[in-house]
């Protein structure tokens, strides 16, 4: 995809900063918005996901009301397919992992942010946003039992273990294996698992 087609929001309460890393993304490309505050854009972006998500967040993480990871929490409710970059100017190591392992974070960016640095994660952060959308649609065909099926098949379980849990037969369960492999287009469980991620 072109940047200029990729949509990117910048959260910053630091207007100048907000605004300057916008500038920065525009000219490399992208279709960048600043926003001062978290707030407003959770406000309209229920409305715009459906039309024109935003495949990409760069959020600071020490905010007012609303801090960057609460913000991610609140995100990823309503669009679980966009991409989220953090970026702070009292980075921990806590703060780190937690911005990758609990708010689904692709990277964690120091201030002053580095330019390359930026652009590459942004570049990465709309190819991911585009795989995981395409993923959320296939997977999005799927029947409630079908989903149930989905889940614990990723998670490992045999067929034997599945139907188990969920009160089925094997035969039942293998037949829904196959309607989740052919709705999905997977070619076994590891284009499964390469969905769920």
């Amino acid at each position: 995809m072109p940047a200029s087609l990729a949509t990117v929001y910048v959260v910053d309460d630091d207007h100048d900063l907000g605004a300057s890393v916008a500038r920065l993304l525009r000219r490399h490309g992208f279709a960048a918005e600043p926003f001062l505050d978290p707030a407003p854009l959770l406000a309209v972006y229920a409305d715009v996901v459906p039309t024109c998500p935003a495949h990409c967040i760069v959020t600071d993480v020490m905010m007012g009301d609303i801090d960057g990871f609460a913000f991610a929490d609140r995100v990823r409710v309503i669009d679980p397919g966009v991409a989220i970059i953090f970026m702070t100017a009292w980075p921990t190591t806590a703060n780190a992992v937690d911005s990758v392992r609990r708010y689904g974070g692709l990277d964690y960016l120091e201030k002053p942010i580095d330019e390359d640095r930026l652009v590459r994660a942004v570049t990465e952060g709309v190819s991911w946003s585009i795989r995981r959308r395409s993923a959320l649609g296939r997977t999005a065909r799927l029947t409630a039992r079908e989903r149930q099926v989905f889940d614990l098949l990723v998670e490992g379980h045999p067929n034997k273990v599945v139907a188990d849990r969920l009160g089925l037969s094997p035969k039942t369960v293998e037949d829904h294996r196959a309607a989740v492999l052919a709705k999905t287009g997977a070619n076994g469980l590891a284009g499964l698992i390469a969905l769920s991620r």
